[in-house]
């Protein structure tokens, strides 16, 4: 064998980041201060920026930058951000197998729309009290593009979201879904409206061109679906509200004052007052997925908390 062939260990100067150091890094993504950082770890402030200028050199490019009396990532920490969270996710599982434990332990912040709440993520909860006791899952209430921006910025581990197959979400490229669910969508009508009591398709909804159409105030993706499908049946929709409850979609249905696109879980079947008509395939369906930072599927907790989710259902990985 040459010489040249013959792998040589890296030179005592060119150190590896040390772990603990990324973790910090990656804290500080999350929290936003050191000060911050430093309440979480139990480190002080003085140690906590010291630890990240070692870091710096251990990694021969500057991270941090001043950002008035606080410091912000560089482009360089951004991105070393990106790489920490699946080393850590991975040392982690590793020295889970060679301890020989398989019970995950850890705290899983979890982002879910609200109509995903009781369906979803309730029996999830009551599936990890059973399996993995010491999984502890802290549940936030968000609209999908909040969710996205909480994964991406650290804020969330896990995400339970939404999208319209006529107006799809754009998965990041540091994030990953895994679908799990499809549901045909439905026209909300007042009860007493002709045809109320049958299906409606997608050139029918010309019957409502003089109709107000009830949206999301806290997104921008039943605007979109709302356009999209009443452009198919050849006019503009009038926007007449914007509301967050959908119990208030149901109820400005039931009065009269407009008409709206919902999914089957949003959908109040015991109301008298709205007829829900199902609605052309062409209109396309609701699909919810799970999503989290790429890399960061294999960390146990997480893991645990996503099979949980997925239970019986046939999950597929995309993104």
């Amino acid at each position: 064998m040459d010489e040249d062939d013959i792998p040589r260990l890296p030179d005592a100067r060119q150190r590896l980041p040390d772990l603990g150091r990324l973790r910090l890094l990656v804290e500080l993504r999350r929290l936003g201060t050191m000060a911050a950082v430093a309440a979480g770890t139990g480190y002080g402030t003085s140690a906590v920026s010291k630890h990240l200028a070692v870091l710096e050199e251990e990694v021969g490019v500057r991270l941090l930058t001043p950002d008035g009396r606080r410091v912000r990532l560089t482009p360089a920490g951004e991105r070393l951000v990106e790489h920490a969270v699946g080393i850590l996710a991975a040392v982690e599982e590793a020295q889970s197998e060679l301890r020989g434990r398989t019970d995950p332990a850890g705290r899983v912040r979890l982002a879910s729309f609200f109509t995903a709440v009781e369906p979803v993520v309730l029996p999830t909860l009551a599936r990890l009290r059973e399996e993995h006791p010491r999984v502890v899952v802290e549940v936030h209430e968000h609209e999908p593009e909040s969710t996205a921006d909480l994964l991406r910025s650290g804020g969330v581990d896990l995400g339970v979201v939404y999208d319209y197959s006529l107006v799809p979400r754009v998965v990041p490229p540091e994030l990953s879904a895994r679908a799990f669910e499809e549901q045909p969508l439905y026209l909300a009508v007042p009860a007493g409206h002709p045809d109320a009591g049958r299906p409606v398709t997608v050139p029918e909804l010309r019957a409502f061109e003089e109709s107000g159409w009830i949206t999301n105030s806290r997104g921008t993706d039943d605007d979109e679906l709302v356009h999209r499908v009443c452009a198919v049946a050849g006019f503009t929709p009038r926007i007449a509200h914007r509301v967050d409850s959908l119990r208030l979609v149901n109820s400005l249905t039931g009065a009269g004052l407009g008409v709206a696109l919902l999914a089957e879980s949003g959908i109040e079947r015991e109301r008298p007052d709205v007829a829900f008509r199902p609605l052309d395939p062409l209109a396309g369906t609701r699909r919810t997925f799970l999503l989290a930072r790429a890399g960061r599927w294999s960390w146990p907790p997480l893991a645990a908390v996503a099979a949980a989710v997925l239970g019986g259902r046939a999950g597929r990985q995309g993104g």
